[in-house]
């Protein structure tokens, strides 16, 4: 959400704009069609097994429709607690909340893909 123009517009923006996932029912083919692309090869650093943990959580918080939606919640005694949304059950994740913009940074690829940020509104505090 960004606020312009006196109101809140919805923005879509790519989560991770600078990788490229690659999905498989088949691991051995995908190896094999990429040992075929001889670049991609010999740049092995820049190919990352996300873990089982991870892509749950991707796919849990992205849905089948591959978007992430916008969450809710509030703070209630310094804890934030979401009620509604992809983040809902996920609180122990957010490393930041960014009330103003309405956005939290979410800490679970702290090692090879950095941060994400996800919409939050906090719409309480006590």
């Amino acid at each position: 959400m960004r606020r312009y123009q006196g109101d809140w517009h919805l923005e879509k923006r790519i989560l991770f704009p600078e990788r490229v996932f690659l999905e498989s029912k088949d691991e051995k083919a995908l190896k094999d069609e990429l040992r075929q692309c001889q670049r991609i090869v010999e740049q092995k650093a820049s190919l990352i097994q996300i873990g089982n943990q991870d892509e749950a959580f991707l796919r849990g918080l992205c849905g089948k429709e591959k978007h992430l939606k916008m969450s809710r919640g509030v703070i209630q005694k310094g804890d934030t607690r979401v009620t509604e949304g992809p983040l809902k059950g996920n609180e122990n994740r957010i490393g930041k909340i960014d009330r103003h913009r309405r956005l939290a940074r979410l800490d679970f690829f702290g090692h090879e893909l950095g941060n994400v940020w996800a919409g939050l509104e906090i719409f309480e505090k006590n």
